[in-house]
C-alpha cells in the first residue's frame, strides 16, 4: 500500500526536534547545523515505517501480543528492534528497554500487560533532566474493545511513532547536555495507561522532565472543516513554552520550504 508522506509531515518532524535541542541544554548551533537537522529527516524512512506499523494489521491494546506479525505485540518488538538497530549505529548511544504494568479499568476489563518502548540519549552534563519525544503505538476501530478487527492506524498514529523513530534517528548523531527519551506508548487509545506507568517509572528514578513533546498525527495539516493550516505549532504549555514554539516556528519557516 503506498501512502503519500506530505512535506507537513517532515516539517512537523523538524519543529519536534528543534523543541528537544531548545530544551536539551545543547551549546547554540550554527546555522549550518540548523540546516543539516532540517534535511536529516527522510520522508522515505518514515513512510517506510508507517507502512511497516500499519502491516501489523492491529495495533490494539488487547489485541495479539505472541504474533511475530500481527498485534500489538509484534508493533512493540519491531519498535524495540528499530531503537536498537539505531543505537548500533551511533555506537550504543541509546539506552534501549521497556517499561510496562499489567493494568485492567475502563476500556481494559481484563488485566492486560500494558508496554511502552523507551530509548534514551543520555545527556552528557545533566543526564537525570530529560525532554521526552513520544507517540502512541495502539491503534483502535470506532469500537474501543474491538480487538480483532483490521485497524492500520496509519494517520493516528503510525505516523505520530514514526516520526519518533526519525527523530531517534536524526538527534542520535548529536550529543547534548540533557538526556532525550524516545518513546513509544501503549494502551493510549484505552485511556493514557501507558503514559500513566511511565510516569511512575519517571517518579521512581527520579527523572527530572522538563518537557515532553508528543507526536500525535503529524503532518495532518487539513481539519475535518477542510481548512488547511501549515505555519503553525499547537501547544498544550505554560508561555515560557509557547513562546519557545512562536520562536522555532519562525526557524523552521526561514529555514525550510515544504
Amino acid at each position: 500500500m503506498a501512502l503519500p508522506l506530505k512535506h507537513s509531515t517532515r516539517g512537523a518532524l523538524f519543529a519536534s526536534c528543534l523543541l528537544a535541542l531548545s530544551f536539551s541544554g545543547t551549546a547554540s548551533a550554527s546555522d549550518a547545523e540548523l540546516q543539516a537537522i532540517a534535511t536529516a529527516p527522510s520522508a522515505a524512512r518514515i513512510a517506510a515505517d508507517i507502512e511497516t506499523l500499519v502491516g501489523f494489521g492491529t495495533r490494539h491494546t488487547l489485541s495479539e501480543t505472541q504474533s511475530q506479525t500481527r498485534g500489538i505485540g509484534a508493533a512493540r518488538r519491531w519498535i524495540e528492534d528499530e531503537f536498537n538497530r539505531i543505537s548500533t549505529d551511533c555506537g550504543g548511544c541509546l539506552e534501549v528497554f521497556t517499561v510496562g504494568d499489567t493494568v485492567s479499568g475502563d476500556r481494559i476489563p481484563e488485566p492486560t500487560e500494558v508496554v511502552n518502548v523507551v530509548a534514551v540519549l543520555r545527556g552528557t552534563q545533566d543526564p537525570n533532566r530529560y525532554v521526552m519525544m513520544s507517540g502512541d503505538i495502539d491503534s483502535r476501530v470506532s469500537d474501543p474493545l474491538n480487538a480483532e478487527s483490521d485497524s492500520p492506524g496509519a494517520n493516528d498514529n503510525a505516523s505520530g511513532m514514526a516520526g519518533v523513530l526519525e527523530a531517534a534517528r536524526v538527534l542520535s548523531n548529536y550529543r547534548f547536555a540533557g538526556s532525550i527519551a524516545f518513546v513509544g506508548l501503549s494502551g493510549e487509545e484505552q485511556g493514557l495507561y501507558g503514559g500513566a506507568i511511565l510516569a511512575k517509572h519517571a517518579i521512581a528514578h527520579n527523572w527530572r522532565i522538563q518537557a515532553v513533546i508528543n507526536n500525535d498525527m503529524i503532518g495532518n495539516i487539513t481539519g475535518v472543516n477542510g481548512v488547511t493550516n501549515n505555519s503553525t505549532a499547537n501547544s498544550t504549555s505554560n508561555s515560557t513554552l509557547q513562546r519557545r514554539v512562536h520562536i522555532w516556528t519562525r526557524v523552521i519557516n526561514k529555514l525550510c520550504i515544504w
